[in-house]
């Protein structure tokens, strides 16, 4: 329970709703880093598609590796959605944890100490679940951007013994 102090200080409810609102920051940014992403792996899976369909030898390991890198083009969609949801579900969550905070100071403020000790709770289970979204979707980003270096050593591979004098 807090002091008395803190519950007349108007900078404590600043204080608490910080966190969330640069999570909901850092959410937001990470969102539009995911979704350009998204539009990187449907463009190269359009070239990857026209290149497939442009080969006349589909028994040779150009063919091979193209058909690998559609493989993983399209993990690597599956991973970034899904990362998207998280991160999305993790900016309202925050935005929720930021709201339920001030809520929860001005119920401390006008002494609902009941109310004030759930609506608490709620905002720390709403900030777990945004945290664990976050996490979430970090994970699958970099799980993606694994995908994407090992296409890259493919079509890399594959340069160096085309191009080889």
């Amino acid at each position: 329970m807090a002091d008395a102090s803190s519950l007349t200080n108007p900078f404590a409810a600043l204080t608490v709703v910080v966190a969330p609102a640069i999570l909901t920051n850092a959410s937001s940014v990470l969102c539009m880093g995911t979704a350009s992403r998204i539009a990187r792996v449907v463009d190269r899976t359009r070239q990857v598609a026209l290149e497939i369909a442009s080969m006349e030898d589909h028994t040779g390991r150009p063919f091979q590796i193209r058909v690998s890198q559609m493989e993983k083009l399209n993990r690597r969609s599956q991973q970034l959605f899904w990362a998207l949801r998280f991160l999305y579900a993790s900016l309202g969550l925050f935005a929720s944890a930021a709201l339920i905070a001030v809520i929860g100071s001005v119920m401390s403020y006008y002494n609902f100490h009941a109310a004030f000790e759930a609506i608490a709770v709620l905002g720390m289970v709403t900030f777990v679940f945004a945290v664990l979204g976050l996490v979430s979707g970090c994970v699958l980003m970099v799980r993606e951007v694994q995908l994407a270096l090992a296409s890259l050593s493919e079509e890399a591979s594959l340069a160096r013994e085309h191009y080889r004098p």
